[in-house]
């Protein structure tokens, strides 16, 4: 897909971000022991939609052909319908591609990071959320003033990672990243199922489902049902784009991914845990930008401040290595990241004056 709309390099450049962010993630949390539920697994994708079995063989030939065949990146093996269903216990799956990857608790892995930057001098403030962000006099020794509700902040440089809610603090962004909220459920395992050893994506025509499975314990971690309540109710499906209230769940969303895992395993389910079938449900505001890549870099036309946010869903296999980029451009070293780092991503006026029309 990248390599259609952007070309070979850049979408070689993104293959490889994706998988050293990979390696950089799990080889940062092992050297500072940050407890996470690190699995360093394969990933499995079950395709569901013929036109969508095609292009993904077309996209991952390309890579192939254009990476050298013992990167980590163009590891790919793809599997015909026969064998998906065998393999992977997916019956109506029409092929699938594996790939390595890996999974982790996400929110574990950042907490880690905060206790590291905290011992090195970070100064966090809790509770305390940004209401206003203001550009100073040119004259002022600091350029942005960050209003709170706690008093104001005085800055040189001001990184906003604000994602679906930027627009909030910086209104002319207002449509070029549109929050969009997402929804994941914690189930037990059907009783037939056994402990699988990968993380697994159900992709259909217009969408697609994943899923986090620990491999020591009859639980998994599966979130989506954008796609299905696209096709089921176009109305409540576009109320889901610009909303940022994260403290409710969407109630059709939630009968499908209860129901949605018999389905896609059929027979080698089995039955619901009759004490634990459904066990915890949540959502979370993604940001979506209007080309579907991320914005990274120094906003355009405002000196000292710098973009990092819309990972349109796919933060944990970008946002490392996008702020290892980030963190050049601001100290001055952008050449040292210029070899590896998609061109694509950074932020430019022209991309921050599209305006997101709907789903990519």
């Amino acid at each position: 897909m990248h390599a259609e709309d952007l070309g070979i390099e850049e979408a070689v450049k993104i293959a490889r971000l994706e998988y050293s962010n990979i390696k950089a993630t799990q080889e940062l949390a092992g050297q500072h022991g940050i407890q996470c539920s690190l699995q360093s697994c394969n990933t499995v994708d079950i395709i569901y939609d013929i036109t969508e079995l095609e292009e993904g063989k077309k996209a991952i030939g390309m890579m192939q052909a254009a990476l050298n065949p013992e990167e980590g990146a163009a590891q790919y093996t793809i599997y015909d319908a026969e064998e998906a269903r065998k393999r992977f216990l997916a019956p109506g799956a029409l092929g699938a591609f594996e790939y390595e990857a890996g999974s982790i608790h996400a929110y574990r892995f950042t907490h880690g990071i905060l206790k590291l930057a905290l011992q090195k001098g970070l100064n966090l403030q809790t509770n305390t959320p940004a209401t206003s962000l203001l550009r100073l006099p040119a004259d002022n020794k600091r350029r942005w003033r960050i209003e709170t509700t706690r008093g104001s902040v005085l800055a040189h440089d001001v990184i906003l990672a604000t994602n679906g809610y930027t627009a909030h603090l910086y209104p002319s962004l207002q449509g070029s990243i549109v929050p969009l909220r997402g929804q994941v459920s914690r189930q037990r395992l059907g009783s037939s199922l056994p402990l699988l050893s990968r993380t697994y994506s159900f992709i259909y025509a217009g969408g697609y489902e994943y899923m986090i499975l620990n491999p020591h314990v009859r639980e998994l971690i599966i979130g989506g049902g954008l796609g299905k309540l696209a096709a089921a109710d176009p109305n409540a499906y576009l109320k889901e784009f610009g909303q940022s209230n994260d403290g409710e769940t969407n109630p059709w969303i939630s009968g499908y991914l209860q129901r949605c895992t018999r389905d896609y395993f059929g027979e080698n389910w089995g039955i619901d845990d009759p004490v634990k079938g459904w066990e915890k449900e949540w959502t979370g505001i993604m940001g979506t930008s209007a080309d579907g890549l991320p914005l990274i870099g120094p906003m355009p036309n405002e000196e000292g401040l710098w973009i990092q946010f819309a990972c349109n869903g796919h933060g944990m296999v970008l946002c490392l290595k996008c702020a290892e980029a980030l963190t050049d451009m601001l100290l001055g070293e952008e050449d040292t990241c210029k070899e590896w780092f998609p061109q694509a991503f950074k932020i430019t006026q022209e991309r921050t004056e599209k305006r997101y029309t709907g789903r990519l």
